[in-house]
C-alpha cells in the first residue's frame, strides 16, 4: 500500500484512495502512527521538527501561536507528563493579532501577551513561542522538579543561556509562578542529560544538601574514564540515576556494576537512584544515605600540633 511521505488528515483519505476503516486498521497494525489529533503519518517516517511542523500546519489556523508543552514538543523537548506517554495530547495554542481564543476541536486555546521576540517561525508557516519564552512559561506552570527539568532541557537542546532566562524572568513580574522561576533559573544547567537527572538534582537541593555537579568525568585506576550523572568530586561521592530505558538489558546492567565496583574500589561512595526512588517515602532512603555520606566526608580534620622535641642542652643541665 502506497502511503504518502508527509503527514495527512482524514480529509485526505479520498485523495489517497483510503477508507476510514483502512486507516483505523493501519493504525492498529502499527503501519501508521498519529502525530497529532487528526494528523497521521507512516510509522517508518523518522521523527523531526520539520515533520512535527508539517503536521501542525494541517490543523492550525493562521492567527494562533503554539505554546507551552506543544511548543516544547515542536522545539524537540518532551515536557509531557509520564502518564501521557503513548498518547497524543491536544495542541496548546494562544491567539494573537486581536483574535479571540480558538475553539478548534481537540485544541486548548487561550490568549497571552506576546511581543514579536516571543514568537518563532517554523517551517511551513507555524508560529511557536520562542525557546526561551516556552522554557519560562512552562517553568511557572510546572512543579519544581519538572520545571527545573524543562529549563535544563532548553538550555541543553536549544542553547538557551542563563542570561536569556534572567532577562525573560524580569518581564514576568507579578505573574503567577515567577518566584519559582527566579529561584530555578540560577540552578539550571546545560549539562543534565535527562529529566530524571534534573529531578534527582532538585530532590538533593530541596533536601538542603550541597549542590552536586552534573556529568563529572573522573579517571578510575584499572578501569579508565568514567562519567558520573551527579557527583561531589572532592568528597568522592557519586549519585547515579538508573533509568530503565537505558539499563534494560543484562549486559547494560553488568557493565554498570563493573563500573561502580571500580569506583567503590577507588574510594568512591556510589548511590544509585531509580525512578521509584524519586517519590516519598522511597526518596527518604537514598537522601538519608547521601546526607550521612556528605556529613562523614565533610568532617573537619583535627588540628594536630607538632610535638616538641627535647632540648639536648636541657638534658645535660639536668
Amino acid at each position: 500500500m502506497n502511503l504518502p511521505d508527509e503527514p495527512f488528515t482524514r480529509a485526505d483519505l479520498q485523495r489517497l484512495r483510503l477508507s476510514a476503516g483502512t486507516l483505523d486498521w493501519l493504525i492498529r497494525t502499527g503501519e501508521v502512527r498519529r502525530l497529532l489529533h487528526r494528523v497521521y503519518c507512516r510509522a517508518d517516517l523518522p521523527d523531526s521538527i520539520d515533520l512535527r511542523a508539517r503536521a501542525a500546519a494541517l490543523v492550525l489556523p493562521d492567527h494562533v501561536v503554539v505554546c507551552d508543552r506543544s511548543a516544547a514538543w515542536l522545539h524537540g523537548i518532551d515536557a509531557y507528563d509520564p502518564h501521557e506517554a503513548g498518547t497524543v495530547p491536544p495542541l496548546e495554542v494562544v491567539s494573537v493579532r486581536g483574535h479571540d481564543r480558538t475553539r478548534c476541536p481537540e485544541v486548548y486555546g487561550g490568549k497571552r501577551n506576546l511581543v514579536d521576540a516571543d514568537i518563532s517561525l517554523l517551517p511551513h508557516g507555524i508560529l511557536v513561542t520562542s525557546a526561551v519564552r516556552t522554557a519560562c512559561d512552562l517553568a511557572t506552570l510546572r512543579g519544581r522538579r519538572r520545571a527545573l527539568a524543562v529549563l535544563d532541557a532548553f538550555r541543553r537542546r536549544c542553547a538557551v543561556s542563563e542570561a536569556e532566562l534572567q532577562a525573560m524572568t524580569r518581564r514576568f513580574t507579578r505573574r503567577r509562578g515567577v518566584i519559582q522561576l527566579r529561584e530555578l533559573v540560577p540552578l539550571s544547567t546545560d549539562l543534565a542529560e535527562s529529566p530524571a537527572e534534573s529531578w534527582t538534582r532538585m530532590a538533593i537541593i530541596d533536601e538542603g544538601l550541597p549542590h552536586p555537579t552534573p556529568q563529572v568525568e573522573v579517571w578510575v585506576p584499572g578501569y579508565g574514564l568514567v562519567r558520573l550523572d551527579l557527583a561531589y568530586r572532592g568528597l568522592k561521592i557519586a549519585v547515579e540515576y538508573d533509568g530503565e530505558e537505558h539499563h534494560s538489558s543484562a549486559a547494560d546492567r553488568a557493565a554498570d556494576e563493573r563500573r561502580r565496583a571500580a569506583l567503590r574500589a577507588d574510594g568512591w561512595i556510589v548511590i544509585v537512584v531509580r525512578r521509584a526512588d524519586l517519590t516519598h517515602p522511597a526518596s527518604d532512603r537514598w537522601l538519608g544515605e547521601l546526607r550521612r555520606a556528605t556529613r562523614e566526608r565533610q568532617q573537619p580534620h583535627r588540628r594536630r600540633h607538632a610535638r616538641a622535641e627535647p632540648n639536648p642542652a636541657y638534658r645535660r643541665r639536668a
